[in-house]
Parts: structure tokens; C-alpha cells; sequence
């Protein structure tokens, strides 16, 4: 299994190979009556929308860090590990890149609002039309699962925060004792 992540955390095609099946799960499980065609069509958009969006990102943050995509991967997964490289040049490659992170998370934050405020427009809509319908079950259904995404995304934007504090405090008090 841990194979399996590392494989999936380096490389991009096998990211992609993962998001195409999921796509072609997905559309056969909601869209039964499809024909089979449409399933893989339908997953070659979203596998090239959804590897677009990460190869981005890996390139953005990149040249933030100051290193390739690759070295990104690896920083981060110091990140999540807690692991503070001794390679002076990896440092100041962390430290761009836990600096870079720490400044969209804050950006983003002035946004959040309005993102779990939208959700939960939806979802109360959502109560409403199943209220006037007589139909219960799908729009509770509905507004539990936005319920739970808000919290799960509030959690993951904390301890990505926490991650990143922690790291910047480990690098800072290392950088102060080395010189």
C-alpha cells in the first residue's frame, strides 16, 4: 500500500490513470442507462480537466519552492511527516514552499465564507424544495453530506495550517542555531 501511495504522489500518469477509472465508476453508477461509450468519454474529460488542474499547481508551486515538480512531491510529503531536511539548499526550498502554502491558504481565506455560506444556500434550497415536495429523503441525505464536507474541509484547511506552523518553527529555530 505504501508502493502504491508513492506511486500515486510522483506520478502524474498514474494520477491519471486513477482519476479515469473513478470517472468511468462514477458514470456507470450514476448514469446506468448510458451507453458505455459515454462512460469513457465523460472520463478522458474529467481525467484531462482534473490532471490540467494538478500539473498546474505542481508547476506554480515549483517555481514558488524553487525546485521541480518532483522536489515539490517530496517537500511536501516532509511537510506531512514533519521531517526537517539537513540539505541547506532543501531548506530554503521548504521554506519557500511552506511560505508559499501558508500565504494561499490565508488568501483563500477570505473567500471561505462565502464558499460554506453557498453550500449551505444549497443545501437549505435543497431542504425547501423537498419540503414543498412532500420528499424528505434525498434532501436530507443531500444537506448531511454538504454538512459534512464543510467540516471535513474546515479540518483538512486546519491541520495543513497546524503542518505548515510547525514546519516554519522547525526551520526558523534550526536556521537560528546553524548560524
Amino acid at each position: 500500500m505504501h508502493r502504491l501511495k508513492q506511486r500515486l504522489d510522483h506520478s502524474l500518469p498514474a494520477q491519471a490513470v486513477l482519476i479515469f477509472l473513478l470517472g468511468v465508476g462514477i458514470s456507470a453508477l450514476f448514469r446506468p442507462g448510458e451507453h458505455p461509450v459515454l462512460w469513457v468519454i465523460k472520463a478522458a474529460l474529467y481525467t484531462a480537466i482534473g490532471i490540467t488542474f494538478v500539473a498546474v499547481a505542481r508547476r506554480k508551486a515549483g517555481r514558488a519552492a524553487g525546485t521541480d515538480a518532483r522536489g515539490v512531491t517530496d517537500l511536501a510529503r516532509k511537510i506531512r511527516h514533519r521531517e526537517v531536511p539537513e540539505d541547506p539548499a532543501e531548506r530554503d526550498s521548504m521554506r519557500r514552499l511552506v511560505a508559499d502554502q501558508k500565504g494561499r491558504i490565508e488568501r483563500g481565506r477570505r473567500w471561505l465564507p462565502y464558499s460554506l455560506g453557498l453550500m449551505g444556500l444549497l443545501a437549505a434550497g435543497m431542504l425547501v424544495l423537498g419540503a414543498v415536495s412532500g420528499s424528505w429523503g434525498f434532501p436530507l441525505l443531500f444537506a448531511l453530506g454538504v454538512a459534512v464536507f464543510c467540516v471535513w474541509i474546515l479540518w483538512v484547511r486546519r491541520r495543513n495550517l497546524d503542518r505548515l506552523h510547525a514546519m516554519e518553527a522547525a526551520l526558523g529555530t534550526d536556521a537560528r542555531a546553524h548560524a
